[in-house]
């Protein structure tokens, strides 16, 4: 490889506050004051208050150098599979930041929030027609939040018929998050395993679906970058045996204008605007992760619900058959607002097109590597391929060395050793906001770093070294966290 886009150089070290600070120092200078001089306790001012002087330029310079610490997709490429790190375009955050929008407080009266209620109400009707379904709630703050809102409104509805139920079926390749968010609605999960070409079968789904199972959850395109492509045969079983079907949409980004899962059986489905819809996320969020249902679940979704009156939009709470409410407010509005600008931006041609370009993206990657990577299922992907570390093994290399090994070239690494159920596996997901030209200086790292692990395995194994901070003991860190801050 000629050249990569890390490389080595000025790395500056930063210091805490309270070490830079000098007494005296000032970046601000208060207005006179208008009221009489009051002293602190001079015992709270000894505890609690430790404020650090420091001048503009200090402050300035130190969370510039700790931003240059970070990579983002602002960076360069950000291959996690399953998370859908595309560019967001910066467009949508000049929306977001509209005065209307950015200062709007969460307890101004309906009508004075005409405008927010009325892109939440549009909002939801993309949503609805983009996925297949009828109706959408734009509350749960996140995917996670998302697939607990599915698991209450399967249960709202068994109830709603008087009917008990214990079980949900979730496929090895399901999202992560699927069997904890089953549990914590008191249904035991049940594991079904995908078949050799890693899609889930009729007769596996057969044999597991009976009375007492409330439903199945599968993602799709699930998490080996494969479409499920008996879904609606299974879907069908499960609807004969009166379950749902819930469809994890982490990874809608393949599918957009292409797939509508309302079409092919399911009755519910979430979505991360956080990712598909191109809303910067990461660090804790914030996220979005509404649900689209239809009609028979239309009556469960959350409170409140943006409705139309006449001329005027409002927040209704008028369904008494709903599973109440998610949070305080309404959701993470921000959010909302640069998927709508994302979606009306791009129009319906341009997000299957975007689809399109990220499922080539994905199978590129993955033709250009098979070979130098061990491919654990030969066919082809989706958005994301998943490779594994079986070749690099005779040379005591892992799939942690490797992807240890792509920061020193100037990659964020892929996602590793997920889904479980490829040994050692290496999760790529480019999107379709790469070029060729990008896609190909990640595919030359690579095949480099599998050079490497023949030739030069100690590199790998002691990677990173460019990075500002060398390799952590992760297992020491597991084992005796600081959490000293």
């Amino acid at each position: 490889m000629k050249e990569a886009p890390g490389i080595t150089g000025l790395i500056l070290n930063e210091p805490l506050l309270w070490e830079k600070g000098k007494k005296g120092r000032r970046g601000f200078s208060l207005p006179r004051r208008d009221v009489d001089f009051c002293p602190l306790d001079e015992n709270l001012t000894s505890k609690t208050l430790d404020f650090p002087d420091l001048s503009e330029v200090d402050v300035i310079r130190h969370y510039t150098r700790l931003s240059q610490w970070n990579f983002g997709v602002d960076t360069g490429m950000y291959p996690l599979g399953s998370c859908t790190m595309k560019y967001n375009p910066k467009i949508n955050e000049k929306q977001a930041r509209l005065q209307g929008f950015a200062g709007a407080h969460p307890l101004l009266p309906h009508t004075l929030s005409q405008g927010a209620l009325k892109l939440m109400f549009e909002l939801e009707r993309l949503l609805a027609e983009i996925t297949g379904m009828d109706a959408v709630s734009l509350q749960p703050a996140a995917g996670a939040q998302g697939e607990l809102t599915g698991m209450l409104l399967i249960h709202a509805f068994h109830k709603s018929k008087g009917i008990r139920r214990s079980k949900i079926i979730i496929p090895d390749t399901a999202h992560g998050t699927n069997p904890s968010s089953a549990a914590l609605c008191g249904y035991r999960p049940v594991h079904v395993k995908s078949n050799e070409q890693g899609v889930l079968s009729v007769e596996a789904i057969a044999e597991v679906m009976n009375e007492d199972t409330a439903g199945i959850m599968v993602t799709n395109p699930n998490t080996l970058g494969l479409f499920e492509k008996n879904l609606k045969e299974i879907a069908e079983i499960v609807h004969s045996k009166g379950g749902l079907v819930y469809g994890d949409g982490a990874n809608m980004n393949a599918i957009m204008g292409m797939v509508q899962m309302g079409q092919i059986g399911a009755d519910i489905m979430h979505l991360n605007l956080h990712k598909t819809f191109s809303t910067p996320h990461g660090g804790g969020g914030p996220g979005s992760g509404p649900v689209c249902v239809k009609k028979h679940l239309e009556p469960f979704l959350p409170v409140p619900r943006v409705a139309q009156e006449s001329d005027r939009y409002v927040l209704s709470e008028d369904f008494p058959e709903s599973i109440g409410r998610l949070h305080a407010f309404f959701g993470n509005f921000g959010v909302m607002v640069k998927a709508y600008s994302y979606i009306q931006s791009m129009g319906p041609d341009n997000l299957k097109k975007a689809s399109q370009l990220a499922v080539l993206n994905a199978n590129y990657i993955q033709e250009m590597l098979k070979g130098t990577l061990h491919l654990a299922y030969d066919r082809p992907c989706m958005h994301e391929c998943v490779f594994s570390d079986k070749l690099q093994q005779p040379h005591k290399v892992m799939t942690l060395d490797m992807a240890k090994r792509l920061m020193d070239y100037g990659f964020h690494p892929p996602t590793v050793y997920f889904p479980l159920i490829v040994n050692g596996a290496i999760m790529i997901e480019p999107t379709e906001t790469e070029s060729k030209e990008d896609l190909d200086l990640f595919i030359e790292a690579c095949k480099a770093i599998s050079n490497e692990a023949q030739q030069t395995p100690q590199l790998l194994l002691e990677a990173p070294q460019k990075c500002k901070v060398r390799r952590m003991d992760e297992t020491a860190a597991a084992r005796r966290p600081c959490l000293a801050g």
